[in-house]
């Protein structure tokens, strides 16, 4: 499971202060707590600096790869010039987030995917808007999916987003994201599949609960991986054991080494030495 950390996003006050007043040493220091509670990539997003976004963002890049050098950045923005700008400052390979069926977008955001060789999150929408069904999204994504692969993208380059909406608003989002995924794992088996773990609990209280108990369902359904935020403990433990669990951590190496690291909390009680017996 790919973690993608969610915490330097504009939207967040703390972060937004950050950037207006150029606080590298903030930065630097929520990249690095990120990492180290498990993040494998870390997301920027500097969207609420509308006129000034693609600087922010670039400054952001810069400020992140200094104090983690070994760790991609995934490039999040609406606007393309903004993405641009972060590309550029980036060392290694970035993830964009995100293109999208939108033909205006789609068009702008393409070019510099392949400029950059970056992967890309792909969302399952275009023109005539949000997916109304599992059925619609599949059939959005799939229309997307193939158009990157027809203009030279690697399969293993490309993310898909079901596009995960409120429960609180919606009681079928969760099902409905859960369905348009397996469809697409169907018939793309060499790409990824991505979300943002929050998205599904928003409005609700104790969001932590829902965010693991569906990105558990996800994972079982395809889901590889995730944008979350690395410092819920209990979400990245639900992680790690699903992992476990799905067959995807030879030898339980990573649980067991988060275990030792006392990243799954404090032992409980055991409940047997043994397999349990019918």
């Amino acid at each position: 499971m790919l973690i993608i950390g969610e915490r330097l996003n504009t939207t967040r006050e703390s972060v937004s202060a950050m950037v207006t007043w150029r606080d590298a040493a903030a930065v630097q220091q929520e990249a690095v707590r990120q990492v180290e509670a498990g993040a494998d990539y870390i997301d920027v997003n500097a969207g609420t600096f509308v006129a000034d976004e693609p600087e922010c963002l670039r400054w952001l890049v810069e400020t992140v790869q200094r104090a983690v050098p070994s760790v991609p950045l995934c490039i999040d923005s609406p606007n393309p010039e903004a993405i641009r700008a972060a590309l550029a400052a980036h060392r290694g390979k970035a993830i964009v987030n995100s293109i999208s069926g939108e033909k205006a977008r789609f068009e702008r955001v393409l070019p510099l995917v392949l400029e950059h060789r970056a992967a890309v999150v792909v969302l399952c929408l275009d023109d005539a808007g949000l997916p109304a069904t599992p059925v619609d999204a599949a059939a959005k994504g799939s229309r997307l999916v193939q158009s990157l692969l027809k203009a030279g993208v690697h399969p293993g380059d490309i993310y898909v987003d079901p596009l995960v909406r409120p429960v609180g608003t919606d009681l079928s989002a969760g099902t409905a994201a859960l369905e348009a995924l397996r469809r697409l794992r169907e018939k793309f088996p060499g790409v990824h599949f991505i979300c943002g773990a929050s998205n599904v609990s928003f409005g609700l209280p104790q969001r932590s609960l829902l965010n693991r108990a569906f990105l558990v369902a996800a994972m079982a359904a395809g889901l590889d991986a995730a944008i979350l935020d690395p410092l819920d403990r209990p979400l990245l433990a639900a992680v790690l054991a699903a992992e476990a669990v799905l067959g995807q951590d030879p030898h339980c190496s990573r649980y067991l080494k988060a275990y030792r690291a006392g990243k799954l909390g404090g032992p409980a009680r055991e409940p047997g030495r043994g397999p349990a017996r019918a």
